[in-house]
């Protein structure tokens, strides 16, 4: 038997009524799902209020204005892995991955299976689409890049894992791989000057001559 209070949430959430009761979470709290529904205007009509959030444990996080440093790196390190791509495989930017229904993070970079890619009315990728996930550090960010995130992927069977650092404006990439029996990511190396890893194919980065 279907529950009546059960329909009327479900119909909210159909409905695109999330935010009635701004800012507490819709009944059940938030989901995944939820987030192809946020409206394009805040509570009160801010604009591309929810432009640029993501979903971490079942909480909504607002991502802060980027760093021109942050920007720079993304996309220098989309442009030049995409150079060296295999024809399979696809870098690209500001996309969520579907972790579960209370997970659904929005990495800087991700490298994807390209048949993936090409769906152009997709909003996330799925874990089994994901080669490589890339977080380039920001302060508002460190706790969850560092601590939580990476939790998250490894725990999905995302096979590789970069954390990005800025150092006195240069970037410097922490490189993990995943041990497949413990679900945790373990570093095969930090790079200051320059990249070679054949995971998750052959890559050879210059990063202080990344494409800007």
């Amino acid at each position: 038997m279907t529950n009546t209070l059960s329909k009327q949430r479900d119909t909210r959430r159909e409905g695109g009524d999330l935010i009635a009761g701004w800012p507490s979470p819709p009944a059940g709290g938030w989901t995944a799902d939820d987030l192809d529904r946020l409206p394009d205007e805040g509570p009160n009509g801010e604009p591309d209020f929810f432009k640029h959030v993501e979903l971490v444990n079942g909480e909504l996080v607002f991502m802060s204005p980027q760093k021109r440093f942050h920007e720079s790196v993304i996309y220098g390190l989309r442009t030049a892995l995409n150079a060296q791509a295999p024809h399979h495989l696809k870098a690209v930017t500001q996309m969520d991955l579907l972790l579960g229904k209370k997970q659904r993070p929005c990495p800087d970079v991700v490298i994807v299976d390209a048949e993936a890619a090409k769906d152009r009315s997709r909003t996330a990728y799925t874990p089994d689409e994901t080669h490589l996930v890339i977080e380039v550090v920001s302060p508002e960010s460190r706790f969850r890049d560092h601590e939580v995130k990476p939790k998250l992927y490894a725990e999905t069977g995302i096979p590789n894992f970069w954390l990005v650092e800025d150092k006195g404006g240069d970037p410097v990439i922490h490189v993990y791989q995943l041990d497949p029996v413990n679900h945790l990511y373990l570093i095969t190396g930090i790079h200051h000057d320059r990249l070679k890893t054949g995971e998750p194919f052959d890559i050879d980065l210059v990063l202080t001559c990344l494409p800007d």
